[in-house]
């Protein structure tokens, strides 16, 4: 999932719940270290050998069956997973580990939020998967494979999932607000622009069901309309430009204002509270990217399967994803980087998001069945997988800073949340760069 932001938390926190097809699919995970000591790679039982993953959230492949089937394909390769619950106890960990260069596991995941960093800091410590058999640049979305490239053309990670993004709404509760329900009709109230957008969640509220609002969140406005822009809080020179890049400021601005006019929930996504308001159905509308289904679907009572659908955003844009990399450090790097290709394959990528959620970065994925016949029991008949695709062919080229995670939590967490709570915009904003800026310089 990843998500699967805070751009890490909150990609892949989600993650963790993400399931389409097969229902909610648990993963073992601890808060520990992430790197775990090593010690599980090598040499496995019976003369096999272990390539171990260090891995953050529901990755996904083990539940989708992918290690099973890699490991009949390969009778003597057996594959173990370390897996950190979140990716803010994950990351720190691995740098550390990396640094170091102890520690490491055969394959480790890295969180789109992280990977310019790991790009410019530590690609020397990892292998360069683009030399690995049987990998094409062109099996993956252009800037995807991009954000994993240095700038002299090593690729340290292979992409595993991308989060176009979209609309996810109910249904009936459009319906009792007197809007329309039909898809293609709900995409049209705001085609092209978020204003637009905010439009419609002002007549929601006009004729909201009782204790409902238009939107679950500040931040998850936020985070939509910030992934749309191919500069966000970095220029292409590398340059911090938050705080004076128009768009970012415009994006506050306007979810600042939704949030005063009482149309979004005074929550912080992925927290226990916003969980809650997700069972209890206290919101029509969220941002959502696919692996937000499965976190829906995971939070929601029963009666509320079918009543979701899944309309196209005001832009198009992404929120979340993932990519494997392969320490040079590691004991089977060659049969890892054959792991990390495979499992980032098209077909394998297919599979995982019938299974999981996590939409391929692969576009040749999204001519295979797993993908357009994909369903999800929130959105009944919805062709999810179709949608979805769709919204993938348009996300725009981002410039990936290396501390991404840190602006994006800052904006959300420290700012926008600051006015469903009495604060000022002006005041919202403050707070955020001053914490932002205090976080940057640490």
């Amino acid at each position: 999932m990843r998500a699967r932001t805070r751009i890490a938390r909150k990609t892949m926190v989600l993650a963790a719940v993400a399931a389409l097809g097969s229902g909610l699919l648990a993963g073992c995970a601890d808060d520990g270290d992430g790197g775990g000591d090593g010690s599980s790679s090598g040499e496995g039982g019976g003369g096999k050998t272990t390539i171990t993953l260090g891995l953050f959230g529901t990755q996904g492949f083990k539940e989708a069956g992918l290690y099973a089937e890699y490991e009949k394909l390969n009778p003597k390769i057996k594959i173990a997973e370390n897996v950190v619950e979140r990716n803010e106890n994950y990351y720190p960990a691995l740098v550390n580990h990396l640094t170091t260069n102890s520690g490491l596991q055969d394959i480790q995941a890295v969180e789109v939020g992280n990977i310019a960093e790991v790009v410019n800091t530590q690609a020397a410590k990892l292998m360069d998967l683009s030399k690995v058999s049987g990998v094409q640049s062109s099996n993956w979305l252009d800037w995807k494979w991009k954000q994993a490239t240095t700038k002299d053309g090593q690729t340290i990670g292979l992409g595993t999932d991308v989060g176009p993004m979209a609309i996810c709404y109910r249904k009936d509760l459009f319906e009792q607000a007197g809007l329309p329900a039909d898809r293609e009709a709900v995409s049209k109230l705001w085609a092209g622009s978020w204003e637009q957008f905010v439009e419609v969640g002002k007549d929601y509220q006009a004729k909201a069901p009782k204790g409902t609002t238009f939107l679950d969140s500040p931040g998850g406005l936020l985070n939509a309309i910030v992934s749309g822009e191919s500069e966000k809080f970095y220029d292409a020179s590398g340059e911090v430009i938050y705080k004076t890049n128009p768009a970012i400021k415009k994006a506050f601005d306007l979810t600042a204002q939704a949030a005063e006019d009482g149309l979004i929930g005074n929550q912080t996504q992925f927290q226990p509270a916003w969980d809650t308001t997700i069972a209890n159905s206290k919101f029509a509308a969220m941002s959502c990217p696919p692996w937000m289904l499965g976190y829906i679907k995971g939070k929601s009572k029963p009666e509320a399967a079918g009543k979701w659908d899944v309309a196209t955003s005001p832009k198009p844009g992404n929120w979340g994803g993932t990519f494997l990399a392969v320490p040079k450090s590691g004991k089977n790097t060659d049969e890892a980087a054959k792991l990390a290709a495979w499992l980032t394959a098209p077909e394998q990528q297919a599979k995982l998001f019938a299974k999981q959620g996590s939409f391929p970065s692969a576009p040749a994925a999204y001519s295979l069945p797993q993908v357009t016949g994909a369903k999800n029991t929130m959105t009944g008949d919805a062709p999810i997988g179709t949608l979805f695709a769709e919204a993938a062919k348009q996300i725009p080229a981002q410039v990936i800073g290396p501390k991404d995670q840190i602006i994006q939590q800052g904006l959300t967490d420290n700012g926008v949340i600051l006015v469903t709570q009495g604060k000022s915009a002006k005041e919202a904003w403050e707070t955020a760069t001053k914490t932002i800026d205090n976080n940057l310089e640490k």
